[in-house]
């Protein structure tokens, strides 16, 4: 991971809606003495476009996206982002980027030390992503920085089994009931867990499972950034 020349892309909703994520992101950058960057009138990575059908408009936001983050280190909030840039880039322009997610960022700060974690005794479950866990295969990132904050304590469903938070895919804005009722069915299983607290990886996730139930979501940034022990 190349810290030298690091790109934080905060990705639309964590930039409009949710800005609590990349305030807290870039909370946790400066304590780990971590010099980035931040792009004036950010672009979209393209991903919404992508998966609802507007394939030519993507390519096209794609191309100039690229062209804009290339041979920087980036790292991304959504999950959704992660997943384009890390995969699509490469497989639709043949575009090979240097991403990396937040969940593996802030694993990699509290295994070396760079921050230090003030555990607690919080019962915490965790929501895993569709782009970052079955399209991308990164379950255990989130989960060992969790392990660090508190009690993990898994959902019946989890990992390549999590059931889906209902936000993606452009069902949120086109068909909301359908997009709360698969939230509804997930929050039955955070409160099974016996958890005080669900915290997930993906803007677009916190977004749709707060909206939809009563337990604190928190996305993992905001979580970390509360557990950081300062000196």
């Amino acid at each position: 991971m190349n810290t030298n020349k690091m790109i934080y892309f905060k990705g639309c909703v964590a930039r409009e809606k949710l800005k609590n994520i990349a305030d807290a992101t870039e909370n946790i950058l400066k304590e780990a003495g971590i010099n980035y960057q931040i792009i004036e009138d950010e672009p979209c990575c393209g991903s919404v476009l992508l998966r609802t059908g507007f394939v030519d408009d993507a390519l096209e936001q794609m191309q100039k996206t690229a062209q804009l983050l290339n041979g920087d280190t980036i790292l991304v909030s959504c999950a959704g982002c992660y997943r384009t840039l890390k995969k699509d880039y490469k497989e639709l322009l043949d575009v090979d980027l240097d991403v990396i997610h937040t969940s593996q960022l802030f694993s990699e700060l509290i295994e070396e030390k760079k921050i230090i974690i003030k555990p607690s005794h919080q019962k915490i479950t965790y929501h895993d992503p569709c782009h970052l866990g079955r399209h991308c295969g990164e379950y255990e990132a989130s989960r060992k920085v969790l392990e660090s904050l508190g009690q993990l304590m898994e959902m019946e469903h989890n990992r390549d089994k999590a059931l889906c938070c209902g936000s993606g895919g452009g069902v949120k804005s086109a068909h909301p009931e359908i997009s709360d009722s698969i939230a509804l069915n997930r929050l039955k299983e955070v409160d099974k867990s016996g958890a005080d607290i669900l915290s997930t990886s993906c803007p677009f996730c916190k977004l749709n499972l707060a909206e939809n139930g009563s337990v604190e979501v928190l996305d993992l940034s905001e979580l970390v950034l509360r557990c950081i022990k300062h000196e």
